[in-house]
């Protein structure tokens, strides 16, 4: 047996399987579907003019507020500007968040005064209403939004009478700044209206809590939890990455005879000097307090599992093949989202399919153009961690980053080029590697001659070291692969000795 190093299955990055949170599938009843039908020829309409009223009327009172006023307000407002906002503004919107079909909303718990907790997470971010749920529930509280939502037409005029803290991608002082105004607003005695934000910074199913962003914990105050549960059944709202799209929700939305929603307060959130301290810490233990309060599981998913879910997309593989729960990947591997993002290419040159069944031994050897051999099936036990025969996206990644990157460094290259290379003349003929590949791996001529001309860019007959380097770097399984063969050849050499030493005793 092969003394090739082991990863104890109680230390693997791998986690009991949970629920993909960017999924929704609506099943619909015969019964839904007439229902559905009748109301997009009769409510359907009525309630679409409705919003579109009443969104214009409240985009009008917003501009009336907003005369005169070019740069950001650095203080509340104040006057007539408050009054238009607090009452007709707010009442118009909330007779379209009525004729929206949200007939049925209740409140639990206390909602705490902004002095006491500046800040108010919400989750689960599921759908396009959270915002508007959340901003009747706190009672016009303000919000973080992009800089560009600003100058965008209509929606700019409707976001910014609410005051937000605007984030700037191009500024890299943005996210500082971002957390000196939450700060300073903390601080202002109750004059801000609570700052709501939305810690997953994506949507998903409600099926769990995915990680918390640390924008809600940097700034280190009190912070109330507020947690959202829809109600309505068949689930018409759910909006995420996989399923009904966003004009679809809105037309069955609509089509609901009522939908239900309760929002919950749950007690403020005071940090401890080391959550002040750890801003990530501060925010699993919210989201922790709320998971419980939800009695939902909590994942490592983040956002960047959503781009890694369409770049799968974009490489044939099915949009689960990216969802690795990126935050544990990248705590335990310390691995960048680019570097991810590379091994998934790679990882779709191999499946070379369309299902999400992953990978097999067959697929591995053909990508690294070997037959299937003693030190191939070793090598691919250490990707293989759960035992079943195939490799997914998940098992590729951490195969890679703990066992293959870190053998394929300078040193392991050069060992393997020596290998090869007889007499240290600074190149491999195809000779040299034909003999050592038939040997290793049963490699016929034919496929040797194949991977000797891949290598071989220049046609000279010859495979330089820097060639062997770049070729390796590319494919970095040959690296573990060699390390892997002169292991197993190590130990039956020792094996073969200590055997011969035995008859050598018996025979004295």
């Amino acid at each position: 047996m092969s003394d090739r190093p082991k990863i104890p299955r109680q230390e693997s990055l791998m986690m009991p399987l949970v629920r993909n949170p960017f999924v929704h599938k609506l099943d619909l009843t015969v019964g839904d579907k007439i229902r559905i039908a009748i109301c997009t020829v009769t409510l359907f309409p009525i309630r679409l003019i409705l919003i579109l009223m009443f969104l214009l009327i409240a985009w009008l009172l917003a501009l009336v507020a907003l005369l005169g006023i070019k740069d950001e307000l650095k203080e509340p407002l104040s006057g007539w500007r408050r009054f238009l906002r607090d009452y007709p503004y707010y009442f118009a919107l909330r007779a379209m968040f009525f004729a929206s079909g949200f007939h049925w909303l209740r409140y639990k718990g206390q909602k705490a005064p902004s002095h006491e907790a500046p800040i108010a997470a919400v989750a689960p971010h599921s759908t396009y209403t959270d915002p508007l749920a959340v901003f009747f529930a706190l009672s016009i509280p303000t919000g973080v939004g992009r800089i560009e939502t600003d100058s965008t037409p209509f929606v700019g005029t409707l976001v910014r009478i609410l005051q937000p803290v605007f984030v700037s991608r191009n500024d890299p002082n943005s996210r500082q700044n971002t957390i000196k105004e939450i700060k300073r607003r903390a601080q202002s005695g109750g004059k801000w209206p609570q700052v709501i934000i939305f810690p997953e910074g994506t949507c998903t199913n409600r099926s769990c809590l995915i990680s918390f962003k640390g924008g809600a914990f940097y700034p280190g105050v009190a912070v109330q939890p507020v947690v959202l549960r829809y109600l309505t059944v068949p689930d018409t709202v759910t909006w995420t990455w996989e399923g009904p799209g966003a004009y679809k929700v809105l037309w069955l939305t609509l089509c609901n005879l009522n939908n239900k929603l309760e929002v919950e307060f749950l007690p403020v959130y005071k940090p401890s000097e080391e959550e002040i301290k750890d801003p990530k810490l501060f925010a699993r233990n919210v989201r922790a307090v709320m998971a419980e309060a939800l009695n939902v599981p909590v994942t490592d998913h983040t956002y960047e599992d959503t781009r890694l879910m369409l770049q799968a997309t974009k490489t044939g593989l099915p949009l689960s093949a990216g969802l690795v729960e990126f935050q544990k990947i990248r705590t335990k591997l310390g691995v960048t989202f680019d570097s991810v993002g590379n091994l998934l290419d790679k990882y779709a040159e191999i499946a070379k399919s369309d299902s999400d069944e992953g990978i097999d031994l067959e697929d591995f050897a053909r990508y690294l153009d070997l037959p299937v051999s003693p030190a191939l099936k070793e090598m691919f036990q250490l990707y293989d961690r759960d035992g079943t025969g195939k490799i997914d996206f998940r098992e590729y990644i951490i195969g890679c980053s703990l066992l293959t990157q870190p053998a394929n460094s300078e040193e392991t290259i050069q060992l393997a080029f020596q290998m090869f290379d007889e007499g240290d003349k600074g190149y491999i003929s195809q000779q040299e590697l034909t003999q050592i590949l038939h040997n290793a791996f049963g490699m016929t001529d034919t496929d040797v001659a194949k991977l000797f001309h891949n290598i071989d860019q220049e046609d000279s007959g010859k495979i330089t070291y820097e060639q062997f380097k770049s070729y390796a770097e590319k494919k970095p399984e040959y690296a573990m692969l060699f390390k892997t063969y002169q292991q197993m050849n190590a130990v039956k050499e020792a094996t073969n000795e200590q055997q011969q030493q035995g008859d050598k005793v018996k025979a004295e």
